[in-house]
């Protein structure tokens, strides 16, 4: 099998962090998640993911992918022919451990990320990949259908600047009215000391949009509501109980330490005017 490379500080080698935690996980001995797909993208993938090792943010990228897991699920059990929109899908396969046979998927990127996600991907009669960049205001045209839609944006937003978040949130608001909207915050202090980040560190990637209280994000649009927001520490209590041990001990530390770089991250879930 060929492997494909990755360029040093290009933009495809961000999708690599959370590519690379999935398949550590899957290979562990008692894994919150099973992802084979990943670990076979990761031995596909020329690249030095050693840099990586070790790092408590590849357990944080896992947990994070478990609770977008869960409000996909959540979503198709409520509207199993809705269709799900995954921006900054980067080589995610949400659709592999959610997917209910009847969904509509819609895989969005920037074009050189597409390039590569098509090494592994093809478009199926159900699932579309679409190469352009969240803030075109002309991508929406490719999604068909108007039923309810669940939009997840998993670690793409705070790299831009504010204003693009804006846009991007109301051109959303306005193509897909009544959508729900999954995507995760970063604090001020988070963006100002990234260069100290234990993973963000070793990639050219940097986060632009820091956002103190996720709250705010409801009032750039009337009817905006935001139906839950986790830290690491709080997560649902039915998705704790279904982790490793090894897992809820983690959790169980950090609560007390009470970390800023812990607390002031959060996983959000709005639903859109």
């Amino acid at each position: 099998m060929a492997r494909h490379r990755i360029t040093q500080g290009g933009v495809e080698e961000t999708v690599l962090i959370p590519l690379y935690a999935r398949a550590v996980e899957t290979a562990g001995p008692d894994p919150a998640l099973r992802d084979p797909r990943a670990a076979e993208m990761v031995d596909g993938i020329e690249y030095d993911y050693r840099k990586f090792d070790g790092q408590p943010s590849l357990k944080g990228a896992v947990m994070r992918t478990v609770l977008f897991d869960l409000w996909t699920r959540d979503f198709l059990a409520e509207h199993p022919d809705g269709t799900v929109i995954e921006v900054g899908t980067g080589l995610n396969t949400r659709f592999e451990r959610t997917d209910n046979g009847r969904a509509s998927w819609y895989d969005l990127d920037l074009p050189a990320v597409i390039a590569l996600r098509r090494e592994f991907f093809e478009d199926t009669p159900r699932r579309t990949m679409i190469a352009a960049s969240v803030t075109d205001p002309s991508w929406p045209d490719r999604v068909t259908g108007d039923g309810p839609r669940l939009i997840s944006a998993e670690a793409v937003l705070a790299f831009l600047p504010e204003e693009d978040v804006r846009g991007v949130v109301g051109l959303l608001a306005d193509r897909f009215p009544g959508a729900f909207l999954a995507t995760d915050t970063s604090g001020p202090s988070i963006v100002r000391s990234q260069q100290n980040h234990d993973v963000l560190s070793r990639v050219d990637a940097r986060m632009r949009w820091s956002c103190a209280d996720p709250a705010e994000v409801t009032d750039w649009h009337p009817g905006t509501e935001l139906l839950a927001s986790h830290t690491m520490t709080s997560l649902p209590p039915r998705l704790v109980e279904g982790l490793p041990r090894a897992y809820r001990d983690m959790i169980d530390e950090l609560a007390v330490l009470r970390l800023p770089q812990v607390e002031q991250y959060r996983m959000n879930l709005y639903r859109l005017p």
